[in-house]
């Protein structure tokens, strides 16, 4: 079973998350953070995997560690549901169309975290959200999720769809590296045998 539960506890933050790699795109999500908890939806129901996350953060602050933290919660569980990655596709890509914006992700579940982030945001907020935390949240679920991951938004206008599109590129790439290629359902599929380290 590819399930995960992970716990975080900090000074600014207290999360917990339980995860499904091999679920139907259920969620329950609580962040405090409006659009982030529909992002994290999103995540969840366009990758198939099921998502229960409660997060309580230093809101008054602002909304950095919240969403921060979240993106580690969650990488981390994705990680652990892996496992030693045995069976995966490994590679996934996605190019999301909402509107007049059009985003293109392509991951490696690697065991080599790496972001490369080309997205550019011509207001500094959605609803209450700052955008620039969404470089944050990425960059946090790559490094915990041991994956590389790359985001390009080709083109677009409204902010809501540009963020959306990344999380929905993200989520179908996703699913896409994760599945079990049944012709290599016990190999890791690298040829060193082991995912992670030098190339």
């Amino acid at each position: 079973m590819r399930q995960a539960r992970v716990e975080r506890k900090t000074k600014e933050t207290r999360i917990q998350a339980e995860i499904d790699l091999d679920g139907t795109g259920l969620y329950d999500v609580t962040t405090g953070i409006g659009f982030l908890d529909h992002m994290l939806e999103q995540l969840s129901r366009h990758s198939l995997i099921d998502i229960t996350l409660k997060a309580e953060g230093d809101l008054r602050i602002d909304g950095h560690h919240t969403t921060e933290d979240t993106g580690i919660v969650i990488g981390q569980a994705v990680s652990d549901a892996l496992g030693e990655r045995r069976g995966i596709v490994r590679y996934g890509v996605a190019t999301i169309p909402m509107d007049e914006t059009l985003t293109r992700v392509v991951l490696d579940a690697s065991m080599r975290p790496y972001l490369i982030w080309k997205v550019q945001f011509d207001r500094p907020k959605v609803g209450d959200m700052d955008v620039e935390l969404f470089k944050e949240w990425f960059q946090a679920f790559a490094q915990a999720a041991g994956i590389t991951l790359h985001i390009e938004n080709l083109y677009g206008e409204n902010t809501h769809h540009i963020i959306e599109s990344c999380f929905k590129g993200l989520a179908r790439a996703l699913r896409m590296a994760i599945a079990v290629d049944p012709r290599q359902a016990e190999e890791v599929p690298s040829t060193k045998g082991v995912l992670g380290g030098s190339l």
